[in-house]
Order: structure tokens, then C-alpha cells, then sequence
């Protein structure tokens, strides 16, 4: 019996629904197989979100540019009854399309399309579950972070989760995309290897239990690291460990280092973290940090601060890394336009009530106001000139990546420019308005038209 750690990056080829290697099959066998042109869209914006952080691009592109399907697993699809014409087609797979993507960072909004696929309609299906689960999952998390660090009001958030988180991917991705959403860090040493990310952790409540004596676990641990040592002192009593810091403190100064914090990780934090502030500050460890942890999210960390907890770093773990009160998106993946018999692209669109699509192929301009503050969005036809700024941005030139990809740094930077870009009242936690999206004259055309001839046939 094989594990899950089993599968190999090579096998990803086959994280897709059965329906799009069932629906590819079928294209194939009916010799269906002309260009097309899919949209990657967030349908609808939630009542508690504003805004999306776009984040998994990255992986996508590489998805794309790799994909190749092996004998094993040509041997795997031939036993669920795929004929084998269809399987030496995929033998010889490759993506040949177009891809036109915004940027990894970017603040986007709902109905816009984040990727605009163009390529043989069998290719463009096959990776619809790839691209879904990707943008999702990256989309939502980098989205709830970006939230969380801004209720910090600048002080340093560290991204705590990874024992909460869903598996191994979601606690490589949430550290990943909290760092790009502005977390200082992580928790999780392997993204700190794999992504350059800054780790951060202190001790548990196992360590200080260990040992008889709260003072004799104190002693113990900063005489491994004895340089801006962080000592977790709510295991048994929040004064009597922050005394118990203070003696610690004294004796590292002594030895020519500094305390570097204590943290609490239960109780009323913004009552115990004034009384700490109060101990440290009258013992001349104004110098040490309290950091705060324990069920944190954007909405308890606005609460602390709007009551003047004294709370200088937030270790976020649990609700963040699953974003909590958002835990997905209504991301979705459609056909917008395919060839016709005579060789050119006819927008087509869905009518289903509350699920209707934008047709044609389209681009997204962005607009700012005198001050440089994004003022609205603007969705029109790819062919159109418009003024305002364009998002997409050609990544992909029929198979070939064209696009160099940035640094997470550089998308970390791109995130924050976005986020000090869009104005306050979209990062309210409540009661924030909707960011105008709006679609352009050209393209309520073509809605209408389109709407009245699918109407009458």
C-alpha cells in the first residue's frame, strides 16, 4: 500500500477530475479539438471580503510548462477504458496555448480575469482542475493574510499554523502566501528552506512542564540561545512567570546579552499584557517584546489594539492558515470564445441564473485617482484602446513561458504597493463598500447581442 508522500511532481499530470480527462477523451474521438479561449475568474465577492490578493501563479506556469503524461501513467488510464488513440495523444502531450495572467501580488476584484487561456480546446479543458485548485487555495490564504497584517497597524505578524494546517501542500502554500499577504515569517522550517522565508519559533508549554522548576526551564533554554531568547511564561501564572522573566532578563544582561521577549498564549492578553508591560518596564526591560498568540485573527487583533493591549509581535496560526471565515473561493474556470467554421473567434457566454459569464476575449484596466489610489476597474474587449492601466499580461507564447518569473520578494513588493494603493475603506473589516468594477460599452454590447441570439435559439 503505497502513502500519499508517494506521488512525485511527475504525477501531477493526474491531479484533475475524471470529467476533464472524460470530456478531453470525447473532444478527441470526435475530432473536436479547435482553439478556445477560458477565463479564470472569482464569480463572487463575499460579505466578509473586499478584495483578493491574486497569489499561485507561479505554480501554474511551471504546471504548464511541464506537463507531460509517462508510460505508468498511460498503463493507469487505459484500465478505466480510455481507447488508445485518445492515450498516444496524450503520450505525446504538450501545452501549445497562450496564457495572459496578472501579476502574482496584484489586488484584483470579482467577474475579472485573473488568467485567459487560449489553446486547443482539449488542452485548455485538461488543466481546468489544476488551475482551480491552485488560485484557490493561494488566492484565499494570501488574501486572509494581507487582512491580518493589516489590523496589526505595522507591528510584526508570524505565520503560527502549520500543525492546523490541511497537509503537507496547504502548510508549504500558507507559508508561502502569508509571507506575500506580509507576514514578517513562518513557523514551518521546510518553506523557510524552500521559499527564503524568515522562521521564527519559541518553546511550548512541554518544555517549561519538563522541568520542576518554571525558572530552572527558563535558565535551561536560554543557556542554548542566549541571544534575544523569547520565554513562554503563561504556563502556570502570567505574573509569576513575567517575574520570573525578569530574573532571567537581569542575569543575560549580566552575561552581556538582552532578553528578547516573553509571549502569552492565554487569558484577557490586553489586560495581562499591560500588567507584563507595567513589570518589564519598572525592572528596566523596556527593551523586551511581548508577543501574543492563541486563537488570533484579523477581527481579535483589531479588538486587542483598539483597547490598548500591549502587544508588539502576533504569532497568527490556526485561523489564518485555514482562513477561517472565508475557507474558499468561488473561483471558476469558463469558455468565452472558440473558432468558428470559418476560422475566426466567436465570443460565446452563459446565461444560467446568478451564474452567467462575460463573453469574448477581454482585458482588465485599472484606474487611480489624483492622489494615486486605485478609483475603479474597467473590463472591456482585449481589441479595445482604453486609457486605463492593463493587468494581463502575456506570460505564456504558444507553449513557451516569456515571462520571467519574479522573486517571491518581488511579489511580496508588488502585494505591498497593491495594498497601500487600495483605499481604507476597502480593508475594513466591516461594513467596507464594493470596489467598482465596470465593464465597458463595447462589451454590454456584445452581452446583449449575444444574450438576445441565445435567447431566440
Amino acid at each position: 500500500m503505497k502513502s500519499f508522500l508517494d506521488y512525485k511532481e511527475s504525477d501531477l499530470n493526474l491531479f484533475t477530475d475524471f470529467y476533464e480527462l472524460a470530456m478531453c477523451a470525447s473532444y478527441y474521438d470526435n475530432n473536436k479539438n479547435e482553439p478556445a479561449t477560458f477565463d479564470l475568474f472569482i464569480r463572487n465577492m463575499p460579505k466578509n471580503r473586499s478584495y483578493f490578493l491574486f497569489a499561485g501563479l507561479e505554480q501554474v506556469l511551471l504546471f504548464l510548462k511541464n506537463i507531460k503524461f509517462t508510460d505508468k501513467q498511460l498503463i493507469y488510464l487505459k484500465k478505466h477504458n480510455f481507447h488508445t488513440d485518445f492515450l498516444n495523444y496524450l503520450k505525446n502531450f504538450e501545452f501549445t496555448g497562450d496564457v495572459w495572467a496578472v501579476p502574482e501580488g496584484s489586488i484584483v476584484f470579482q467577474n475579472e480575469p485573473l488568467i485567459r487561456i487560449t489553446a486547443p480546446i482539449i488542452e485548455a479543458q485538461l488543466i481546468e482542475t489544476f488551475l482551480l485548485n491552485t488560485i484557490n487555495l493561494q488566492t484565499m490564504l494570501a488574501t486572509k493574510a494581507s487582512r491580518v497584517v493589516n489590523e496589526a497597524k505595522g507591528k510584526p505578524v508570524i505565520e503560527f499554523g502549520l500543525r492546523r494546517e490541511h497537509g503537507l501542500d496547504a502548510g508549504m502554500k500558507v507559508a508561502r502566501c502569508s509571507y506575500i499577504g506580509g507576514c514578517k515569517g513562518t513557523s514551518n522550517v521546510l518553506a523557510g528552506k524552500c521559499y527564503d522565508i524568515p522562521v521564527f519559533g519559541t518553546m511550548a508549554h512541554s518544555f517549561i512542564m519538563s522541568y520542576r522548576d518554571e525558572l530552572d526551564a527558563f535558565r535551561a533554554f536560554t543557556k542554548t540561545f542566549p541571544n534575544k531568547t523569547t520565554l513562554l511564561i503563561d504556563t502556570y501564572d502570567n505574573i509569576a512567570g513575567v517575574n520570573n522573566a525578569v530574573v532571567i532578563g537581569k542575569e543575560l544582561e549580566n552575561s552581556g546579552y538582552n532578553l528578547g521577549g516573553v509571549r502569552i498564549d492565554s487569558g484577557n492578553l490586553t489586560e495581562i499584557s499591560q500588567q507584563i508591560r507595567k513589570i518589564l518596564d519598572d525592572n528596566g526591560l523596556n527593551y523586551v517584546k511581548i508577543f501574543a498568540s492563541g486563537d488570533l485573527d484579523e477581527y481579535r487583533i483589531n479588538n486587542l489594539l483598539n483597547n490598548s493591549a500591549k502587544i508588539d509581535v502576533f504569532g497568527v496560526g490556526t485561523k489564518l492558515g485555514t482562513s477561517s471565515d472565508r475557507p474558499y473561493l468561488d473561483v471558476i474556470y469558463k469558455l468565452c470564445e472558440i473558432r468558428d467554421e470559418k476560422g475566426g473567434f466567436s465570443a460565446i457566454m452563459k446565461l444560467s441564473e446568478g451564474k452567467s459569464t462575460l463573453p469574448g476575449r477581454k482585458q482588465i484596466y485599472r484606474y487611480k485617482n489624483k492622489k494615486g489610489y486605485f478609483d475603479h476597474d474597467l473590463i472591456g474587449l482585449d481589441n479595445e484602446c482604453l486609457l486605463g492601466d492593463p493587468l494581463l499580461e502575456k506570460v505564456i507564447d504558444e507553449g513557451k513561458l516569456i515571462y520571467n518569473l519574479p522573486s517571491l520578494e518581488s511579489i511580496r513588493n508588488r502585494a505591498k504597493e497593491n495594498l497601500r494603493c487600495l483605499p481604507a475603506k476597502y480593508k475594513a473589516l466591516e461594513s467596507s463598500p464594493e470596489y467598482p468594477v465596470k465593464l465597458s460599452q463595447n462589451l454590454l454590447d456584445m452581452i446583449r447581442r449575444l444574450t438576445r441570439k441565445l435567447k431566440n435559439e
